[in-house]
């Protein structure tokens, strides 16, 4: 039996009207009576029927998430974090994947008759909806993309997170540090090869040919023979970083003491690698936190897009330290 604001009225002791301004997060309820109200909710299991709630307030509390791919470690960690994010503030969530040659537009024309307020636009999708014109109306976050005043934005620190892990690998002795790079096409990609750049032009350090894979382990794999006179290689995520450990140890080098190896990410397995893998790690829940809150400021407060950054952190672990 589907659970009434009657019965949460008459379970908390308040009026419909009370109820109704607590679902809405309305501000003219005092604390007491909202927790009051709040408890009661979770006690009856109550759950706010959302068509009626758009009907009243024109909001389907639903944001959009637009993808390239899920099968990255990294966008499938987005995924989480966004969606947990979404959740903590009673939104749905509706994922639309453009794969292939598929129109963002079409993407966008789906999400606006879905009804969703607002959507997220996560990494390698973000040069596609530089590239299109977003619905009239349809509020936008994108993560990691060059700065636009058409929609909010939220990224890693990716060229400082670079910076430190070449650092790192020159203060081990390395005469220069060679760089596995993902594809030229993604934002985080040029950025972190901008921050592996810069900082052995700072360090007066010879600036080697880049490698490019596509950001698979098996990438990283094939790279292992361009890199076969490396003694330190920063590889712009962890995935490539798994195919190019593999490919030194097909070799016969060893990892560290023949070659330096330093990935980017932290994936929940870097410390399970062989050797365990010194990466950068990249904060996926502060990320998918940002884009959240960011979204629904717009959303609901009529805030003005922004741009947010979240710094990195170097884990150090043993593929770097001989």
């Amino acid at each position: 039996m589907r659970v009434s604001m009657a019965d949460v009225a008459a379970h908390a002791g308040v009026s419909a009207q009370t109820v109704s301004r607590v679902a809405n997060d309305s501000p003219r309820v005092d604390p007491a009576t909202r927790a009051r109200v709040e408890a009661s909710m979770a006690a009856l299991g109550y759950r706010m029927n959302r068509a009626a709630r758009a009907l009243r307030t024109g909001q389907t509390r639903t944001i959009g998430l637009v993808v390239s791919t899920l099968a990255s470690v990294g966008n499938s960690r987005m995924l989480q974090a966004i969606a947990e994010a979404a959740a903590s503030r009673d939104y749905a969530l509706a994922v639309i994947t453009v794969a292939g040659t598929r129109d963002i537009a079409e993407a966008f024309a789906q999400l606006r008759d879905q009804g969703v307020d607002g959507a997220v636009v996560l990494n390698e999708a973000t040069r596609l909806a530089r590239d299109a014109a977003p619905p009239t109306g349809l509020r936008l976050v994108v993560v990691d993309s060059p700065a636009d005043d058409r929609f909010a934005i939220v990224q890693t620190d990716h060229a400082a997170g670079a910076a430190d892990a070449v650092r790192h690998l020159l203060a081990g002795g390395h005469a220069t540090v060679h760089h596995l790079a993902g594809p030229a096409t993604s934002f985080a990609a040029r950025e972190r090869e901008r921050g592996w750049r810069e900082a052995l032009d700072a360090a007066g350090a010879a600036v080697p040919p880049v490698v490019r894979g596509d950001w698979t382990s098996r990438a990283g794999h094939a790279a292992g023979a361009e890199l076969a006179d490396a003694t330190a290689v920063f590889v712009a995520n962890d995935q490539m970083a798994l195919g190019l450990l593999r490919a030194l140890a097909d070799a016969g080098r060893r990892v560290p003491e023949d070659v330096a190896v330093v990935g980017f990410d932290d994936i929940v397995d870097a410390a399970e690698f062989r050797p365990p893998l010194t990466t950068v790690r990249q904060d996926f829940d502060a990320l998918g936190t940002l884009a959240v809150s960011s979204l629904v400021a717009m959303i609901e407060g009529g805030v003005p897009a922004s741009e947010q950054t979240v710094p990195t952190e170097l884990v150090l672990r043993r593929s770097s330290r001989a």
